[in-house]
């Protein structure tokens, strides 16, 4: 056994870490092939499609940005209709995740609650920090309340994704003020809204005057089109704000980020709401055409910019994700996700690399 793997954490070593998109596939944007140059077709990280035009100065790269630049908190704060005081920007919604663990659960002490199948980062950074995990699965795609209220007092924070990822659809909103009001004395409850954008009148904001224990996680990544900025909001009381930036990194927003970010909330909303809605409506018509494919037994109803779908057999679904990566058309297989047997994911990219996949598995 070499030093590392004797110094190391025991759990770590053997710890498998989250498969990103870019993890599983990061070999560049484009490869050669028979002399020609053929460009990945990325559909397999919830990406919107398109390239942004903005402009960043250089001017203060050899200073430290501000904790909290004002220009991004004051731009978050009109759009999302909150105080700055309940606004903590972060690297992606995935810095408040581990924040949230960090900062509320004893390492080998306190448990938190996912309810699969949902996003993976939830577990992961449980595991990283020593906090247990408890699973209560998704029934039908909803919460199972009864189930979670037997929970009450053994974990600390509970995560509910909505819209899912990568079941796609929303929970219902009185389900999210149950769970609320089972764990109001006794575990905060971090609601991930990612998606939400493609949904947005389904919020949870509006608890946060009513619930001191509820969190909103939100992200620039998806239907503003900036994964690459890594920009995240985590939304809650000014107590928990408080809490938060005790944790977190001294600089965690860079200045260009802060920036870009600040010139997409303020200048570009009518964009963000045009790309979400063309996004709507190439779903809308993939999710239609997979339902008539003789090799698709089902299509989950989708609340996101993705459509998860389930293949009739493991040999049509190693099929077809094989056939889409031989054409440089990259998706998601979800298949080893808890009740996820033989699904696939398809992000909802432009028109044209949604005809393209459908004319590859035509």
């Amino acid at each position: 056994m070499s030093i590392i793997n004797k110094l190391a954490r025991e759990e770590l070593v053997d710890m498998v870490p989250y498969q990103s998109a870019r993890r599983l596939f990061a070999s560049g944007d484009a490869e050669q092939a028979n002399g020609a140059l053929k460009r990945k077709v990325w559909l397999n990280a919830n990406e919107a499609p398109g390239k942004g035009e903005y402009q960043v100065s250089s001017e203060n790269v050899n200073r430290y940005p501000d904790f909290q630049p004002d220009n991004l908190l004051n731009a978050y704060s009109n759009y999302c209709g909150l105080e700055r005081s309940q606004i903590l920007a972060t690297r992606g919604a995935d810095e408040g995740i581990e924040l949230i663990i960090r900062s509320f659960c004893k390492a080998y002490q306190d448990n938190i609650l996912i309810c699969p199948p949902t996003y993976g980062m939830y577990a992961i950074s449980a595991e990283n920090h020593g906090a247990g995990i408890i699973k209560v699965p998704l029934t039908n795609n909803q919460l199972n309340l009864d189930e979670m209220a037997q929970q009450v007092g053994k974990v600390k924070v509970v995560f509910l994704c909505s819209p899912g990822n990568p079941t796609g659809n929303l929970l219902p909103k009185a389900q999210i003020i149950q769970a609320i009001e089972l764990f109001k004395d006794s575990a905060i409850v971090v609601v991930d809204e990612a998606y939400i954008e493609f949904s947005p009148e389904q919020t949870s904001t509006d608890l946060l005057a009513k619930y001191d224990n509820v969190v909103v996680l939100r992200t620039l990544s998806k239907a503003f089109a900036l994964a690459g900025l890594r920009c995240g909001f985590t939304l809650a009381s000014e107590a928990i704000i408080t809490l938060l930036s005790k944790v977190i990194a001294p600089y965690p927003i860079s200045a260009p980020v802060a920036d870009i970010a600040s010139t997409a909330l303020s200048t570009d909303l009518v964009k963000m709401t045009q790309r979400v809605q063309s996004c709507n409506k190439v779903k809308t018509a993939l999710a239609t055409w997979l339902s008539h494919q003789d090799w698709c037994r089902e299509v989950f109803a989708s609340d996101a910019n993705f459509v998860l779908f389930r293949c009739i057999d493991n040999t049509e679904k190693t099929r077809i994700f094989d056939l889409l990566v031989a054409n440089n058309i990259l998706i998601r297989d979800q298949s080893k996700q808890m009740q996820l047997e033989n699904c696939l994911r398809i992000s909802i990219g432009s028109e044209q690399e949604i005809t393209q996949l459908k004319e590859v598995l035509s």
